[in-house]
């Protein structure tokens, strides 16, 4: 049977990368946070006009009643 090498080197280079990705990260955030916390007050703006646009679904002609209408039973009350 032959022994598996050893593959401590390979996981040294994965906690380097690892340590090196954290590192950007953080700096990322530090220098460009003042952009992102500078543009959310106009995400607020821009999200209300979207959220009426999805979720009431542009109001497309219905009169906004939630029960579905049965035209069946509509019709023999009217009789």
């Amino acid at each position: 049977m032959q022994e598996q090498p050893n593959n401590q080197s390979g996981s040294k280079w994965k906690w380097a990368l690892l340590g090196f990705l954290a590192v950007a990260t953080f700096f990322l955030f530090a220098e460009h946070s003042a952009h992102v916390f500078g543009i959310l007050p106009f995400l607020l703006l821009a999200a209300c006009p979207l959220l009426h646009l999805f979720l009431h679904k542009g109001h497309s002609g219905q009169d906004g009643g939630d029960a579905p209408h049965d035209h069946a039973s509509q019709s023999s009350k009217a009789q």
